[in-house]
């Protein structure tokens, strides 16, 4: 008895110290305790029904703590441990010598010590919850003055009620070796032993307190999700905070946990009008009319247009398709290749010059206007502004009163006097060429007054 509890000190001296220094598994280690019974007569002839036949052959000690075991998770369900047992036996089969020390009332101390390995079977298959698992191993037993080595072949089951405690259930058969000492043994054969124990599971650390110990969570510091290795998912959309782009906000694992609130297959965190549906190429915005401006930023959604003008087309107000920012003419067609500007006035306003020129009068003998010239002259600037691409020459004329040379040069005077009111007018002056016709040229007699009143004239004519 004494040497039982000298190895129960032990194990629990190992117990004490397995928890000072915390390992780095999860809640790997096992301290079981409870009450074992032992059946010498056990062994390979043993028939089924006998191994169960506890008031025949079961020794069952009434201390309440007989049996103690510490065992250690490894890997691969693979578990070692050390258990001590202690037994009062007092049930003997006829086929076995009785210790000679209590002939007549035989009550003989049994106790043993084991190593086992453990193979956890409840990957495989549970029965009732309860997990089962085979062990073996080798062992040593005190009985009487007789001491002995074991080979051990456990089977048991683990009834976990938390994740910490539980209730453990097993049945050793030991397989008896000769006495180290070479005497004859008093339980020569094999043994049976049957375990009932309370067990504990400890070792593990939790920091978060999320259920997931420390060694499998990624996350330590922070709550998490078993199926994210203890890492949140704050928006519970399937798709962890370390890997969510949008990790506050229901999204779609596609989208690396981000929404898609318009359906364009563009998530919101990339769209730049997640509420309307759009192209990727513009964004993720809609672009009704095809122009290349978003609608939010065109002013005319359902017209294309260039960005220039803010998704409005130009507008060309003369319909000669040359828009009015590159038309010189704006309200007059013409044809592109020269700049929406007609290449010269109309028939009707070279008409209108024609008739307007002639209205041009000059003090006699010079080239200073008379009093109702500039208004004509006014209204010729108007018809030539239509026209700014257009280039004229301004011909003088006169009668012929006085030498050739003098008309000559006057002819020239009043041709440049025209051109100099109409470049105060704004006219360029590159558009126009003045000439002297002198005498040369006469669109009358000059014979009478009248006629030679018609010949002194500046005529403005159309080049090009």
């Amino acid at each position: 008895m004494k040497k039982f509890y000298t190895i129960n000190l032990v194990i629990l001296l190992l117990f004490s110290v397995t928890i000072i220094h915390a390992q780095d598994k999860n809640n790997n280690w096992q301290f079981s305790f409870g009450v074992n019974a032992v059946d010498l007569d056990a062994d390979t002839k043993t028939k089924i029904p006998e191994f169960f036949d506890a008031d025949s052959y079961w020794n069952i000690s009434k201390s309440p703590v007989s049996y103690v075991s510490l065992s250690k998770y490894l890997e691969n369900n693979i578990s070692f441990g050390l258990s001590g047992s202690f037994s009062t036996i007092s049930k003997y089969s006829s086929n076995y010598d009785i210790p000679p020390a209590n002939n007549g009332n035989p009550t003989n101390e049994f106790l043993a010590v084991d190593a086992m390995f453990k193979y956890d079977l409840s990957d495989v298959f549970t029965v009732f919850n309860f997990e089962p698992f085979i062990g073996v191993g080798p062992g040593y037993t005190w009985f009487e003055d007789q001491k002995y080595f074991t080979g051990n072949l456990s089977v048991g089951a683990n009834y976990w009620f938390s994740d910490f405690f539980g209730i453990s259930l097993m049945a050793d058969f030991k397989n008896n070796y000769d006495d180290i000492r070479e005497n004859l043994m008093y339980d020569e054969g094999g043994t049976m032993r049957w375990s009932a124990t309370f067990s504990v599971k400890f070792g593990g650390t939790d920091t978060d307190g999320d259920g997931i110990y420390d060694q499998h969570d990624k996350c330590v510091n922070v709550p998490g999700l078993e199926e994210f290795d203890g890492c949140p998912d704050s928006d519970s959309d399937g798709v962890q905070d370390s890997e969510d782009d949008c990790p506050l906000t229901p999204g779609l694992i596609e989208f690396n946990g981000c929404p898609d609130t318009d359906g364009d297959g563009l998530p919101d965190n990339k769209d730049k009008c997640p509420e309307s549906a759009g192209s990727e190429g513009m964004g993720g915005c809609p672009d009704d009319d095809g122009d290349g401006v978003i609608n939010k930023n065109d002013k005319c959604p359902d017209e294309a247009g260039p960005l220039a003008n803010k998704g409005c087309p130009w507008p060309d107000t003369d319909g000669d398709s040359v828009v009015d920012k590159d038309d010189k003419c704006p309200e007059l067609p013409g044809p592109a290749t020269n700049d929406g500007c007609p290449e010269g006035p109309s028939a009707e306003d070279k008409v209108l010059i024609t008739e307007l020129s002639r209205g041009i009068k000059f003090a006699f003998g010079a080239s200073v206007f008379t009093d109702g010239t500039p208004p004509v002259l006014d209204k010729i600037v108007s018809v030539i502004e239509k026209y700014p691409t257009a280039s004229f020459s301004v011909e003088g004329h006169t009668d012929s009163i006085g030498t050739k040379g003098f008309n000559q040069s006057l002819s020239e005077a009043r041709a440049n006097s025209v051109v100099d009111y109409l470049v105060s007018r704004n006219i360029s002056a590159d558009r126009m060429n003045p000439v002297g016709f002198g005498e040369n040229s006469p669109i009358d007699t000059n014979v009478n007054p009248d006629g030679r009143s018609k010949n002194r004239r500046v005529e403005i004519v159309f080049e090009k």
